[in-house]
C-alpha cells in the first residue's frame, strides 16, 4: 500500500487547496469531506480500503490546509472549486464519494461536468433539495414553521451558529466532543489519539456561517424545497449512484435520503449501513468499506 502524502495545490481563482493523496495502480476516488471535517476525516478509509485504489481527499475552501481569501455563498462555488482542483491534478474518469455537506457538493459537481466523475457515491448525503435550517424556539427547540431564509438570519442563530463559532475561536474541545458524541458517532468513537487529532482538526474551519447557508439554499431538484424553487440540474446527472444512510442517522433524516432517491430515480442503487449513525467510518468501517468497495469495482468492470 502507498503512503499517505500531504500535498498543496494553487487553483486558477487564487485560492490553495490541500489534500492528501495515496497512489495506486487501479481506480481513482475523490474524497470530499463533510462540515466540520476535513481530509483528516477520511483518514481510516484511506488506511483500510483496497491497496490497489488510487485516493484523493481534498480540503474544500476554508477548511483544513486549504486557504479562505474569498468567502462562498453556495454548494455551486464549492462544486466550481473542486473543478478546478482536478482540473490541475489532471484528475478524470474517478468516483466521487461525497460525505454529507461532500454530497451536496458531489451532485453539484457532476451535473456541472459530465465526463468528469463515472461514478458518484452519496455518504450520509444532504439532499438533492438542500439541507433546511430552522428557527429555533424560546426553548432551543427547532421551529420547523420558520426556516432562515438569509445568511444573516443563519449568522444570528442562537442555537447552532454563534456557540459553533464560538467553540471554534476559544478552542472549546469538550463542546465539540459533547456534539459528536451526541449526533455524529452512534456506537463507536474513535481511538483516543485520533480523536484528538480530528477535533483540533475541526478547529480549522472558517466558514461555518457560510457553510449553513449554502446547504440552506441548495437545490437540484425539479420541486420547490420550502424556500425556493429548484434547478432541475439533477437530470443532469447521468452515471451510476450509490446512496449509503445509516440505519441511526440523527442528522441526515430518512426525508433527505428518500428525495434524493426519488430526484435521482433509477441512476441509483441504496444501501443501508446497518447500526450507523452520521459516521459509518467510525461506527462500522468494514461495512462502508465492503460498500464502497464492491460498488466501485462493479460499476468498472461494466464501464470497461
Amino acid at each position: 500500500m502507498g503512503a499517505i502524502e500531504q500535498k498543496t495545490v494553487k487553483l486558477a481563482n487564487g485560492e490553495t487547496f490541500g489534500y492528501r493523496e495515496r497512489e495506486g495502480i487501479g481506480e481513482k476516488i475523490l474524497l470530499v469531506h463533510g462540515n466540520m471535517t476535513s481530509s483528516k476525516h477520511w483518514d481510516l478509509v484511506m488506511e483500510n480500503i483496497d491497496p490497489s485504489f488510487h485516493l484523493i481527499a481534498v480540503d474544500m475552501r476554508g477548511f483544513g490546509e486549504s486557504s479562505y481569501h474569498e468567502k462562498f455563498y453556495s454548494i455551486q462555488e464549492l462544486a466550481d472549486d473542486i473543478k478546478l482542483f482536478v482540473d490541475e491534478l489532471d484528475l478524470s474518469d474517478f468516483c466521487l464519494v461525497g460525505w454529507s455537506t461532500g454530497g451536496a457538493v458531489g451532485m453539484q459537481f457532476a451535473a456541472d461536468n459530465p465526463g468528469y466523475c463515472n461514478k458518484l457515491i452519496l455518504l450520509a448525503s444532504a439532499s438533492t433539495r438542500g439541507y433546511p435550517i430552522f428557527d429555533t424556539d424560546e426553548s432551543g427547540q427547532q421551529d420547523f414553521s420558520k426556516r432562515l431564509t438569509s445568511f444573516d438570519q443563519v449568522m444570528a442563530d442562537k442555537t447552532r451558529t454563534i456557540p459553533i463559532t464560538q467553540a471554534y475561536k476559544s478552542k472549546d474541545k469538550d463542546m465539540l466532543r459533547m456534539i459528536w458524541d451526541y449526533a455524529i458517532y452512534h456506537d463507536n468513537r474513535p481511538e483516543e489519539d485520533r480523536y484528538e487529532e480530528y477535533l483540533e482538526d475541526m478547529m480549522t474551519q472558517r466558514n461555518y456561517p457560510e457553510i449553513l447557508h449554502a446547504l440552506n439554499t441548495f437545490n437540484i431538484s425539479e420541486k420547490n424545497n420550502g424556500l425556493k424553487d429548484g434547478t432541475g440540474e439533477v437530470n443532469n446527472i447521468n452515471i451510476p449512484v450509490l446512496v449509503l444512510a445509516g440505519e441511526k442517522d440523527l442528522v441526515i433524516t430518512e426525508q433527505m435520503t428518500g428525495e434524493i432517491l426519488e430526484d435521482l430515480g433509477d441512476k441509483a442503487s441504496f444501501i443501508q449501513l446497518k447500526g450507523c449513525g452520521h459516521s459509518a467510518l467510525v461506527d462500522d468501517l468494514p461495512q462502508l468499506l465492503e460498500a464502497i468497495t464492491t460498488f466501485v469495482k462493479t460499476q468498472e468492470e461494466q464501464y470497461q
